[in-house]
């Protein structure tokens, strides 16, 4: 069995460093280029697991792919992808597995699907129930459609107009993906905007996609056409960010610089929070690309709901940014934490109650009466639960407080590999 890891508090945190690619925009980059025909580049992808079965699963459906010093070439082929006799290992990927859902189900033939202990626990009915009224079949484990799945897949998908019930940026993608092989156009209706990497890079790949914003939600419509091959260039991860951004705000003596990262609205609901909370933390943007600078900071208690950060993957960083918070930070219709790579409601919680918070639920939403500092933190030892998000909010809770062992923490390889090396180059 691993031996946990030991993080100790440090005296100060100072220093610019650049996070991996975005996982959205490296799995997306990664699609498109392997649908489309011919050459695309990708620069700036993330190193993570994840991304890495995305990777190779596009070779498996016959896309050629090429490392040269960290360019990653992708050739689609002529005729298009075709269905592997294989199964298609998405490791603990929930974007791989649900886009791939999208895109295999307009490749004719059975595909097999399969993850993780953890990732076979997810619930794939919410990409199921849109891409069945496409034409695709797709079956799971139970009614809420666990892996393996098998997908069978069909040249002719319908083009349908969905509203999607749960904010989820994936079954968006997942859809819109599909209705590129569909007749007639395909329409998806957010009551709740979410982020837009794949109608902004299906429109870099010459997709004609229309988008309109109505109230708090969006319509996107897309006409079903084959990608262009394009060079991609990856943008910063905001969501690596976001542990950067509360370990400078919740440390005693920090200045942290964030660079190169995307600051799209949808992607930075957590900056919004932390200002709210007191954080001295600006995101600014030079030529296109964003910069994030926070420095330590007396946080106060807020209220904060799911529809500011609608992916929710925030919420276990900000659960300690709370617990270093003056008074309660109430987390409002977080249910969707339940059905993450682990289950982050509970995981978040535990974490606040483990640093010395009171926490406590009701219904979808949970408390936190914070400590006012984060030099009142006692020491802690947590099972992560092979959560990287869990492991590195863990971890920002331990460098900043009395620090902490993690058991589970290599699983960090699966989004950010050099997580403690480039928490260690700021101290």
């Amino acid at each position: 069995m691993n031996a946990p890891r030991r993080v100790q508090s440090v005296t100060s945190l100072s220093g610019a460093l650049r996070v991996p690619g975005d996982k959205s925009t490296s799995h997306r980059a990664l699609m498109i280029s392997a649908l489309a025909s011919g050459t695309s580049t990708i620069e700036g992808l993330s190193p993570g697991e994840d991304v890495k079965s995305t990777s190779r699963i596009i070779e498996q459906l016959g896309a050629k792919r090429s490392d040269d010093l960290g360019v990653i070439t992708i050739i689609g082929p002529d005729s298009g992808l075709r269905a592997s006799d294989a199964e298609l290992d998405c490791g603990n990927s929930g974007t791989t597995m649900r886009l791939l859902c999208g895109v295999v189900s307009g490749i004719e033939g059975t595909h097999r699907l399969i993850g993780d202990a953890s990732l076979s626990k997810r619930p794939m009915d919410r990409v199921a129930a849109p891409l069945g009224l496409m034409g695709a079949v797709i079956s799971g484990g139970g009614h809420r459609v666990n892996a393996p799945l098998e997908v069978t897949g069909t040249s002719s998908l319908r083009g349908i107009d969905y509203r999607v019930p749960t904010p989820s940026a994936q079954v968006k993608s997942a859809i819109l993906l599909a209705g590129l092989h569909a007749a007639g156009d395909t329409t998806v209706r957010e009551d709740i905007r979410t982020r837009t990497t794949t109608e902004d890079m299906l429109r870099s790949a010459g997709v004609d996609v229309s988008s309109v914003d109505q109230e708090l939600g969006r319509v996107v419509s897309l006409t079903p056409q084959r990608p262009k091959a394009h060079n991609w260039r990856v943008p910063g991860d905001p969501s690596q960010a976001a542990f950067f951004c509360v370990l400078g705000a919740i440390h005693a003596n920090a200045h942290i610089e964030v660079l190169d990262i995307d600051v799209a609205p949808e992607r930075t609901g957590f900056i919004s929070v932390l200002q709210r909370m007191g954080a001295q933390v600006d995101a600014s943007s030079r030529e296109g690309r964003g910069i994030v600078t926070v420095k330590s900071s007396q946080l106060t208690s807020t209220e904060i709901n799911s529809r500011e950060i609608p992916s929710v993957d925030e919420v276990p960083i900000l659960a300690v940014a709370a617990a270093a918070a003056r008074g309660v930070t109430v987390f409002r219709d977080m249910g969707e934490l339940r059905i993450k790579e682990s289950d982050r409601f509970k995981g978040s919680m535990m974490l606040a109650s483990l640093v010395g918070c009171r926490v406590w639920s009701e219904g979808d939403d949970f408390f936190i009466d914070g400590l006012s500092s984060a030099e009142a933190f006692s020491y802690f030892s947590i099972d992560a639960g092979l959560d990287h998000r869990i492991v590195m909010s863990a971890a920002v809770a331990g460098l900043a407080g009395s620090g902490c062992s993690i058991l589970g923490a290599k699983t960090v390889a699966s989004s950010y590999p050099t997580f403690f090396e480039d928490v260690a180059s700021l101290s």
